[in-house]
C-alpha cells in the first residue's frame, strides 16, 4: 500500500475537512456527538477567555487559540486538534495556512467513544515525536481531564483530574479552573 501525501490530504480537503494524514494514512476524524463537542467548546471558551491574545487588563493573555485547525508536524503527519495553541512569546502572528506549519506549543483533544485509542496512543505518540510541550485528553464519557508534559523519554502525566476539583492545568496555570467547567457539566 502506498503512503498517503499531504497532496492527497489537500485533494479531499474541501469536500471531507475532518481527514488527518496520520504517519501517512488519510484517516477520517468521527462525526462529533454533542457531548464531544459540547466539551471542546467549554475548554475552548475558557481557555480563550483569559489566554487569547496580547495580556490586557487581569487576563495574562499570551496565546492564539484555536479549534480543528489542520497542522503539519511532519512529511505525511497533518492533525486536527479539537483545539490547539501557539505562544505569542514564540510566534508572534497568528499562524496562517493550510496547513499550517508551525509546530504548537498546546493541543487538547476530546476522546471520541467511538476510537479512544486514536487519542490516547497514536496521536499521543504522534504529538510526543513532534516534541510538542502540552497534551491534554479531556474525556466528556468518563468526566475526566489528563494533561501530559512533554519529556524525551515520554509524555509525563502532570495532572489527572475529575469534578468537582478545582485546578491550575499546565500550560494554563495562571488561572484556576473547575473541572467541570473545563468538561463542560452544568455544575
Amino acid at each position: 500500500m502506498q503512503s498517503a501525501t499531504l497532496a492527497d490530504l489537500l485533494a479531499v480537503a474541501d469536500e471531507k475537512p475532518y481527514y488527518e494524514l496520520l504517519d501517512g494514512e488519510l484517516s477520517q476524524k468521527a462525526a462529533p456527538l454533542f457531548g464531544h463537542a459540547d466539551t471542546q467548546f467549554s475548554i475552548g471558551e475558557q481557555i480563550r477567555r483569559h489566554f487569547r491574545g496580547p495580556p490586557r487588563g487581569d487576563a495574562p493573555g499570551g496565546w492564539w487559540i484555536g479549534g480543528e485547525v489542520h497542522v503539519e508536524l511532519a512529511p505525511r503527519q497533518v492533525v486536527v486538534p479539537d483545539l490547539v495553541g501557539w505562544r505569542i512569546d514564540r510566534v508572534p502572528e497568528p499562524p496562517a495556512g493550510f496547513p499550517v506549519k508551525i509546530r504548537p506549543d498546546w493541543v487538547c483533544e476530546v476522546i471520541s467513544p467511538s476510537n479512544p485509542s486514536r487519542d490516547t496512543i497514536r496521536k499521543l505518540q504522534i504529538y510526543h515525536r513532534a516534541e510538542i510541550p502540552h497534551y491534554w485528553l479531556a474525556d466528556p464519557q468518563r468526566q475526566s481531564l489528563t494533561v501530559f508534559r512533554w519529556q524525551p523519554e515520554g509524555y509525563l502525566i502532570a495532572l489527572a483530574a475529575e469534578p468537582p476539583a478545582q485546578v491550575c492545568p499546565e500550560p494554563f496555570d495562571a488561572v484556576e479552573y473547575s473541572v467541570a467547567a473545563l468538561l463542560g457539566t452544568l455544575e
